[in-house]
């Protein structure tokens, strides 16, 4: 789906794409033209199959839900790798989606009909 949308999408941005080029490339690096096509490649396209094989292997409902921790591994890993500093208050958040997530997946798997 997100490739047809690129290329149903091709048309409009191809000329915006012309219009809005620099005059030139020169002064943009190799290092930022590897790290686009990194990210346009591995993290978006080929991060998409994998995703979303995933979504099939473990239901969308509970994978969905796991998606949810996302922002909070990444926060982890911003203290981890690039000492980010961490306040309370995102501490306090970060619990509080844990505790959600958890939830929803324990009394999601509660069967409404099998009380009555």
């Amino acid at each position: 789906m997100i490739c047809w949308a690129l290329v149903l999408s091709l048309p409009v941005v191809m000329p915006l794409t012309a219009w809005l080029a620099p005059v030139s490339f020169s002064r943009i690096s190799t290092s930022a033209w590897l790290s686009l096509a990194y990210v346009s490649l591995f993290s978006m396209l080929i991060g998409f199959v994998f995703w979303y094989r995933g979504l099939v292997q473990g239901g969308i409902a509970a994978v969905g839900q796991l998606q949810l921790l996302q922002p909070f591994f990444g926060l982890a890993l911003a203290a981890a790798l690039l000492h980010e500093q961490i306040s309370l208050g995102m501490f306090g958040v970060t619990i509080a989606v844990i505790l959600c997530v958890a939830g929803a997946r324990r009394y999601g798997r509660i069967n409404p009909l099998a009380s009555r």
